[in-house]
């Protein structure tokens, strides 16, 4: 029974972090031919006037006492090499009490681009926020931008380009973390994000992706459904596009720079509070995972999504297993030390995250893997004791 559990756990765990991206790539080789995203020509020239038939788009930001980067991310904004004229931009507050909305009063005062500002009284999270600012939108496209990030000036124009395909439902872009100078980082949060933009391309070529950013996205608006307040838009709501029979694609030419979290708790609750609500987004939609309707995608959404999330399972029985098995054979004493020598390499890069030190690749994959499928495993506890979140606390750097 221990080798059983040990292999079974390893298989698992090669085909969620290996065999699924492998099967992936082949698959975008064989099929990107006839998924080749059609794209607006004119949308994609960086300079100069856009031609008349650039889409309105609405830009909706959620707020909580955002006050340290509102500004800044508005006049971001603000900055897009996008045609005022077809250019909103709406943010709720959600009962901020640092003057945030006094900051975005005074820069909507002389703003080429119409700013709308929202007060969400008393807190309600971004969910609702969100669902506010949808319903008010005059744009034929929505798009999502949190209230720390910064856009490059022509990703807007790249996430608009797509939806001359008409097959296409939702877009969204590439996110890098970057340090307090505007470097981007090497770090393993930094590693993971290049890893899931790489899986996010393989996807596009398939035909969809599971996964968006939520700080970078397109949508049209027409397809937008409210959600409930504990769901997690960023997933629920381009499951819903597929549900609907459109694409959801990955443009990694539009750029959206976010500061790396530099405090290891900060980041741990927030993998623990989007993987609980994402763990309730796939109960929401688990009709998805059905192949007979669903084919393909429900193949990528259980692999990519369901068994990463649950990866923390194998990993615990690994290492039970492990134990169990060290005095039967040379491999087995060798994989336990591996094993020790992977988690020990964690533990020290926890520590010196607990300092803000700077981490060496070397410790900072380890621990940022480690810290991911904890997350995941408090995530899951969670879920089982019927916990909801709907509230959110700003992303700090």
């Amino acid at each position: 029974m221990p080798e059983f559990l040990f292999w079974s756990s390893l298989l698992w765990l090669a085909y969620v972090y290996l065999g699924y991206p492998a099967i992936v790539a082949l698959a975008a080789r064989v099929a990107s031919g006839g998924r080749a995203v059609a794209k607006r020509p004119d949308s994609l020239s960086p300079h100069g006037l856009p031609p008349g038939d650039l889409p309105t788009v609405s830009l909706l930001i959620p707020a909580h006492n955002e006050a340290a980067h509102i500004a800044s991310t508005l006049r971001n904004k603000l900055a897009l090499e996008y045609p005022a004229d077809r250019l909103e931009i709406r943010v709720v507050s959600d009962a901020s009490d640092d003057g945030t909305e006094a900051i975005v009063r005074r820069i909507a005062t002389d703003s080429a681009v119409p700013i709308h500002l929202v007060r969400q009284s008393p807190r309600q999270g971004k969910t609702a926020g969100i669902n506010t600012l949808a319903a008010q939108a005059t744009g034929e496209f929505l798009a999502f931008a949190d209230a720390n990030s910064l856009w490059a000036p022509d990703a807007l124009r790249h996430l608009v380009a797509p939806f001359a395909d008409a097959q296409i439902g939702y877009v969204t872009g590439k996110m890098v973390y970057t340090q307090a100078d505007g470097s981007i980082v090497g770090d393993g949060c930094s590693a993971y994000m290049r890893f899931e933009n790489w899986l996010r391309a393989q996807e596009t070529a398939m035909g969809s992706i599971v996964g968006v950013d939520g700080g970078i996205d397109v949508m049209r608006k027409r397809l937008y459904r409210p959600l409930r307040a504990d769901q997690l838009p960023d997933f629920v709501q381009p499951l819903k596009v597929i549900e609907y029979g459109y694409r959801v694609v990955y443009e990694p030419r539009a750029i959206l720079k976010e500061p790396a979290l530099d405090d290891g708790g900060s980041e741990f609750a927030m993998r623990v509070r989007v993987t609980l609500r994402s763990l309730w987004a796939l109960k929401d939609m688990a009709h998805l995972l059905n192949p007979l309707r669903y084919g393909r995608f429900a193949f990528q959404l259980l692999s990519h999504k369901l068994l990463r999330y649950l990866a923390f399972v194998p990993l615990v029985v690994l290492a039970v297993a492990n134990a169990m098995l060290l005095r039967h054979s040379a491999f087995y004493a060798l994989a336990g030390l591996g094993q020790l020598g992977f988690y020990l390499w964690a533990y020290l890069g926890h520590r010196r995250a607990a300092v803000r030190a700077a981490l060496p690749v070397g410790l900072a994959i380890p621990y940022y893997f480690t810290l991911l499928n904890v997350a995941c495993a408090y995530a899951a506890a969670a879920f089982l004791r019927g916990e909801r979140k709907a509230i959110w606390a700003p992303r700090k750097g």
